[in-house]
């Protein structure tokens, strides 16, 4: 069956300076030579009919619908396979950035003999020939879909083939222990059995340390790929809005003096040292007779709950009262960072720290990150977003080589194939039979292959590339 040659629009609908309609498949050349008239050929369709486009050289031209009117002028570019993003022949169409032009344009393309392209598959196309494997693939979504920098260059990074890389450095380790299991499954030799246990024990341990080194970067690659959610909480008038304030470097909520202030929860984004944070400025969590306050405080319980990190606002000015303390102990076990404010309106601010600290640690049951600031005078912003950072990379230093996991379906597969090795390595230890070690080892080396698709099933494919855009 002759494949087909696929088209779509590029350009995210909209204004643009330029818009881009792209195909792939073996006529994409000759679709080409029907819908776009070189400029050199402007006198004679018969001399566009039958151009030499040298590859991957831009021409200058009008791009005609099939009745010959024009559409818009052009710039065409041909890039014929395997030397291309899908490994087919590849045609693209450069025209001015109106949604009209880019609409005709493709319409023009299937009148003359394409069909229009599914989600992600231009990108499914270069996984079927070998020009990307699947969790590169999946990396070209990330970097369409990158909020921050961090998040960008993690994309980037796997793109490249780093983590890609890292998981055939792992299963390539496992195909040797299974290479080791069927010689000495089809060869027994009762003198060196117990040797060879111990052997295996220790290299199913090596490998299970570096899946698990690339399984716990995962809250942190997730974090950078989706963004960081953070619940700014307190009583009324503790200055939770100049903190927000403050860390927006902009005044983004109302601040006075009267309590209750702000009546419900407020969203901001910035991108801060690079990593995405959606802030939520909520209102003083705290009883009230009042309805629509009252609406307020159950979505800041209910952001609170959802936070990736909290920031408890505490005010340095005055003694810890009921509310405080409710609030502290809701923070039991969650992430959370002490916000001491008002730091300008205190004497003796040493022994006063002291005392809060003491009692934040009975309140919490462990020690906890209290940072002092004078959130109405920009005081500690810097020391606040060094303790925010510190929580995404859970304060490691990471060196450029390391390879970090932001994809969830990743994760589940690597946490997958370290239960696997776990049950092997259990069966080990127990002197169990070869041959049941050597389906759990099997199995892990299984789940590490749907990660760059040399194991992915169909059902896998379709899912991943769906959640793709037009065009790509």
């Amino acid at each position: 069956m002759k494949e087909t040659t696929i088209a779509a629009i590029s350009t995210a609908y909209g204004e643009a300076g330029i818009g881009i309609v792209r195909m792939s498949g073996p006529d994409s050349l000759a679709v080409l030579r029907k819908v776009f008239v070189p400029h050199v050929c402007r006198k004679s369709r018969d001399a566009a009919a039958g151009f030499d486009y040298m590859p991957r050289h831009m021409y200058y031209g009008q791009a005609v619908a099939a009745d010959g009117s024009a559409i818009d002028e052009c710039l065409a570019v041909y890039m014929p396979g395997p030397y291309s993003y899908t490994g087919e022949d590849v045609v693209e169409l450069q025209c001015h950035g109106s949604v009209i032009s880019y609409k005709k344009i493709l319409s023009a393309f299937l009148d003359a003999g394409a069909v229009p392209a599914e989600r992600g598959e231009f990108t499914k196309r270069a996984f079927m020939k070998g020009k990307l494997d699947l969790a590169q693939a999946e990396a070209v979504i990330d970097l369409i879909k990158a909020r921050g920098t961090k998040g960008f260059e993690c994309a980037l990074d796997q793109y490249s083939g780093s983590l890609s890389e890292k998981v055939k450095s792992i299963r390539s380790g496992l195909m040797d222990v299974l290479v080791q299991l069927t010689v000495n499954m089809d060869y027994p030799d009762e003198d060196i059995e117990q040797v060879v246990y111990t052997d295996l024990l220790n290299r199913i341990s090596l490998i299970d340390d570096e899946i698990l080194k690339l399984k716990d970067s995962s809250n942190e690659g997730r974090i950078l790929k989706e963004g960081l959610k953070v619940a700014i909480v307190g009583k009324p008038n503790v200055g939770k809005s100049s903190v927000l304030n403050m860390l927006l470097g902009a005044d983004r909520s109302i601040v006075t003096d009267v309590p209750g202030t702000t009546r419900d929860t407020i969203e901001e984004q910035i991108a801060l040292r690079g990593i995405t944070v959606c802030f939520v400025d909520t209102a003083g969590i705290h009883e009230s007779d009042d309805k629509v306050e009252s609406i307020g405080i159950e979505r800041s319980k209910d952001a609170f709950n959802k936070a990736d990190l909290v920031l408890l606002v505490l005010d340095a000015s005055r003694e810890l009262e009921a509310e405080d303390r409710q609030l502290l102990e809701l923070s039991k076990g969650r992430p959370v960072i002490i916000i001491s404010n008002k730091q300008d309106l205190i004497d003796k601010p040493a022994e006063k720290e002291e005392k809060l600290a003491a009692a934040v640690e009975t309140l919490l049951g462990s020690k906890a990150d209290i940072v002092r600031i004078a959130a109405i005078r920009g005081e500690g912003l810097e020391l606040l977003e060094d303790k925010i950072e510190e929580f995404v990379t859970g304060g490691k230093v990471r060196r450029e080589d390391d390879v970090i996991v932001t994809n969830v379906r990743h994760a589940r597969l690597l946490e997958q194939a370290h239960a696997e090795l776990a049950q092997a390595a259990g069966m080990v230890k127990a002197g169990e039979a070869m041959d049941f070690v050597e389906v759990n080892i099997r199995s892990a080396f299984d789940f590490l292959g749907e990660i760059i698709g040399e194991t992915a099933g169909d059902e896998v494919l379709t899912e991943v590339f769906s959640r793709f855009c037009l065009g790509k």
